[in-house]
């Protein structure tokens, strides 16, 4: 082999162990950061695994929020028809945010209770994305509750 085609080969071969090399790290970052969405059964069940950061979904439980006085400090409960799960959120909750009205949380358990980083509420259920609609579609068959019709997909 002449020494150009040797160059061009060992160029080719470093772009392609470059390439992999990018690829790998790329994927390791988007792992690292996908944030799973359990429902409190699930987390209770150990589903969640090791996972550290992941999103909570379900119904907040009427008569559970309360609020730390002089605080932003609010702990509520978010159930899913069979189970409950205590939630701890600093911050500024969303103006929907209330009582038998569904809710996402993204945070991390801390021992038994789930500790948010980030609350999203909506007003009604005519939307949500379909992964929250196929599970709490699952709860409202084993409890034998009437599904409010929810459009699936974008808004």
């Amino acid at each position: 082999m002449n020494p150009i085609r040797r160059r061009r080969l060992l160029w080719v071969i470093a772009l392609v162990v470059a390439a992999g090399l990018a690829a790998a790290l790329v994927a390791t970052a988007l792992q690292r950061n996908i944030a799973y969405l359990y429902t409190p059964s699930e987390v209770l069940r150990g589903e969640a695994g090791d996972h550290a950061r992941f999103r909570l979904g379900g119904m907040v439980e009427a008569g559970s929020f309360q609020r730390t006085t002089g605080s932003l400090e609010a702990h509520f409960k978010v159930t899913d028809g069979d189970a409950l799960m205590p939630v701890v959120y600093t911050g500024i909750l969303p103006d929907l945010f209330r009582e038998k009205q569904a809710v996402v949380a993204t945070g991390r358990m801390q021992g038994d209770t789930f500790v948010a980083e980030e609350i999203l509420a909506k007003h009604d259920e005519t939307y949500m994305p379909k992964e929250v609609a196929d599970k709490m579609g699952v709860a409202h068959k084993k409890h034998d509750v009437q599904a409010p019709s929810a459009k699936q997909g974008t808004p």
